[in-house]
């Protein structure tokens, strides 16, 4: 077997992630220069009038003119080149977050699917939304500032230091002591405060993505105090983190705004100038430009500083950003192999979630358990296999595997005698199709939905599969029949959606077919409908099904009996009833249990409304 698995080589920093747009900043940055520059034009024209009117001589109207007009047009090439530069900068800004945005969904889409389904959805939701949105002061607004930050002060000081030195260090005393804070906001406490916000905040975002997609079930069954009360210790949670963090930050948020104030700074520059003046080392007229130019000084530090709570927050995004970016991908084999047909075998298979995923971890109790143990399976073309067992038994961890969701931790899954990790990930999706009891439908229409898996169906083929799941007549009472789009104007329930899905995986007419609670929402008749859609086409056809109701595994080949990750029963519906065994008891159980209750009310809970294409 000959794979390997397609990885960023470390996790990228912000500099790797920015590198293609080096040329948009690049163009940032000058024009932000040259308007930073000519904006203490004005200033300097102003200085410079005090000057020749503070005069004993008699003003040359002359050169008050020229240095009105001069003053005049550094003000307005500051703002063509200011405002060139900023929105520059939010062009690009747009770029690098839709480039983010298709980097995560491009690796996101490559990471193996088993592990998402275990991430809460609130969370990668936040990763792709709001930690990639949070970027955006560090595009659009931090070239800029750092430019004014540098290029202002550094240009002022230059002129002063030609007007006094020793004043110009005086005015310099408000900059020095707010520098002297920064080290105060990112010491190991503050850090370690920002990133409990964050953590708190995502749990927030969780939970009401939790509550919100349960809240049919929460309803039904009366768990609002339950279902609020884990929404409640999540904001008071985020409530205290951001109190912690707030109250170690602003002291020195308030001394730097103090130091960096106007009045602070004129009062430095008044106390050191009448010192200068007295003394008669500085003529009353030098004073000026002190005082016009020392608020210059301060102004881009201070515009920085309040940005700082910004920056920081889209430094720890881009940390979670890399995080994800830097995730291995499905191993994709050197040298792909083709299966020679289409029987599935399972060799002394073992499996167990092991590790973590960037930032979000498995669910609890999922890691380090190994839930399949030696499972030896064998499903023939043109045959129904079956699973069925106990909740927490491996079914679906099991079905998981084929269209390999997941790659075992020990043993094979065998797909025409060819390894899974041998075959090709296009090549395996054009001989497997799924169908789960948690469907998720794209914000797409209908027909696009089901004609997911083969994008060049023409419509008469996507109403053949959709008459054969039996959704066909209910696509047609929508406002735009098969044109709808699912979550704006076409409201499917949980069973009609797993129809949807179901004529997706009937159009696709794979050789491998997997069925995990496929009809688990759907009422006797249309699971009728659907069980003999599926039956057409069972001698060609290698099918996998997970299933509770006795009537869907009826016709199987073989009913394979799980009870903690092993096997303990196989063989036909009859033969295992008849040795009223393992399969017969909980099959007695579970038919006592009114299982179609809790069906219906699953039904609700997981009606659609629509997803993001992912």
């Amino acid at each position: 077997m000959t794979s390997t698995a397609t990885t960023a080589p470390l996790p990228p920093g912000v500099a790797r992630l920015l590198r293609p747009y080096a040329g948009g900043f690049a163009v940032v940055i000058v024009l932000q220069v040259i308007g930073a520059v000519a904006g203490l034009a004005p200033l300097l024209a102003v200085v410079e009038l005090g000057r020749t009117l503070l005069a004993p001589a008699p003003a040359d109207d002359g050169h008050v003119r020229d240095v009105v007009i001069a003053g005049a047009a550094g003000l307005l090439v500051r703002l063509l080149f200011t405002a060139a530069s900023s929105g520059v900068g939010h062009l690009l800004d747009t770029r690098v977050q839709l480039s983010l945005r298709r980097q995560l969904a491009a690796r996101l889409g490559r990471v193996p699917i088993g592990r998402l389904a275990r991430r809460r959805s609130g969370e990668l939701a936040k990763l792709v939304g709001e930690d990639v949105s949070a970027v955006h002061p560090l595009i659009a607004h931090t070239p800029g500032q750092l430019v004014s930050a540098f290029v202002v002060p550094l240009v002022s000081l230059g002129y002063l230091l030609t007007v006094d030195w020793r004043l110009t260090l005086i005015t310099l005393i408000p900059v020095l002591l707010a520098v002297a804070l920064v080290p105060l906001m990112m010491t190991p406490a503050r850090l370690r405060e920002q990133n409990e916000f964050d953590a708190a905040l995502g749990r927030i975002s969780a939970s009401v993505v939790e509550f919100v997609q349960g809240i049919a079930v929460v309803k039904a069954f009366g768990g609002s105090e339950r279902a609020h009360g884990a929404f409640r210790t999540a904001v008071g949670d985020f409530t205290r983190s951001f109190y912690r963090m707030v109250r170690g930050l602003s002291g020195v948020a308030a001394g730097m705004q103090v130091a960096l104030s106007p009045p602070f700074v004129l009062l430095a520059v008044l106390v050191g100038g009448a010192y200068r003046i007295t003394g008669g080392g500085l003529a009353p007229a030098d004073l000026l430009p002190f005082l016009l130019l020392g608020l210059g000084l301060t102004a881009p530090v201070a515009a920085l500083g309040h940005g700082f709570d910004d920056l920081q927050t889209a430094r720890r995004a881009v940390g979670r950003i890399r995080d994800v970016l830097a995730e291995p991908s499905l191993p994709e084999p050197v040298r792909p192999v083709a299966p020679e047909g289409h029987r599935v075998e399972l060799r002394d298979v073992r499996f167990g979630y092991f590790g973590s995923f960037g930032s979000f971890g498995y669910e609890d109790g999922a890691a380090g358990r190994e839930v399949l143990r030696g499972i030896d399976l064998l499903l023939e073309p043109g045959t129904i296999t079956a699973v069925v067992g106990p909740s927490g038994s491996g079914k679906s961890t099991l079905v998981q595997l084929l269209p390999r969701f997941y790659d075992p931790t020990h043993g094979s899954v065998l797909l025409g005698g060819v390894d899974l990790r041998d075959v090709g990930s296009q090549e395996l999706y054009r001989r497997v199709s799924f169908v789960f009891q948690d469907v998720r439908l794209l914000r797409a229409s209908v027909a696009d939905n089901i004609a997911l898996a083969v994008p060049h169906a023409d419509r008469d083929a996507v109403v053949r599969a959709a008459r054969r799941a039996s959704i066909h007549d209910r696509i047609l009472e929508l406002p735009r029949g098969y044109d709808s789009v699912i979550g704006e104007d076409a409201r499917l329930s949980g069973g009609e959606a797993q129809r949807v899905s179901i004529a997706r995986a009937l159009l696709a007419d794979t050789p491998v077919l997997v069925l995990d609670e496929a009809t688990a929402f759907a009422d006797p008749q249309t699971e009728q409908a659907v069980s003999e859609a599926l039956a057409q086409t069972r001698e060609k056809r290698t099918t996998l099904v997970i299933a509770h109701r006795l009537e869907t595994i009826a016709d199987a080949d073989t009913v394979v009996m799980l009870r903690d990750g092993e096997i303990v029963e196989r063989g036909t519906t009859t033969e295992l009833l008849a040795r009223n065994g393992a399969f017969a008891e909980f099959w007695k159980i579970h038919a006592g249990a009114g299982a179609g209750a809790g069906a219906s009310a699953g039904a609700s809970a997981s009606a659609v409304e629509g997803e993001e294409a992912r």
